[in-house]
Parts: structure tokens; sequence; C-alpha cells
């Protein structure tokens, strides 16, 4: 994995996250936290995707939209969780 690999996954994890804390209404998780809650929807939604068989197309713009698909999902779950 390349540098530039690295920083394109943290920029799409850093876009995610700050979409998906606006969209679900939270104060998020800070920079670090929203980075790494992007990330982790980005493998959620791309694994949501698969199984749905939706395809939303290539491209950064796609990718964002399915991290940020994920990342939403996973902000709810985190959220059930910690009202528990």
């Amino acid at each position: 994995m390349t540098l530039e690999t690295i920083l394109i996954w943290l920029v799409i994890g850093a876009v995610a996250g700050w979409l998906a804390g606006a969209v679900v209404k939270g104060g998020g998780f800070g920079l670090i936290g929203d980075i790494v809650v992007g990330i982790i929807g980005a493998f959620i939604g791309g694994w949501l995707a698969g199984v749905l068989g939706i395809h939303i197309g290539g491209g950064i713009i796609g990718t964002i939209i399915t991290a940020t698909a994920g990342a939403i999902v996973l902000l709810l779950i985190v959220r059930l969780i910690k009202r528990t």
C-alpha cells in the first residue's frame, strides 16, 4: 500500500465520517474518530452494497456515497449500543 493510497483512504474516511455525523445529527467523535468511523463505514457500506446487489458506480463520488451509507449504519448501531 502506497502513501498515496493511505492518504486517499483517510480523506474518504474523513469525508464519509463527517457526512454521516451530519446526517445522524450527532456531535461526532472528533476528527480521528470520524475518520475511523468513515473507514470502517466504507467496509460496511461496500459489504452491504454487495449483499444487496446495489452498484452505485465507480469513482470517488460513488466511493464516498457507499462509505457514508456504511458510516451512517455504523453510527446508528453505535448509538443504539451506547444507549443501553
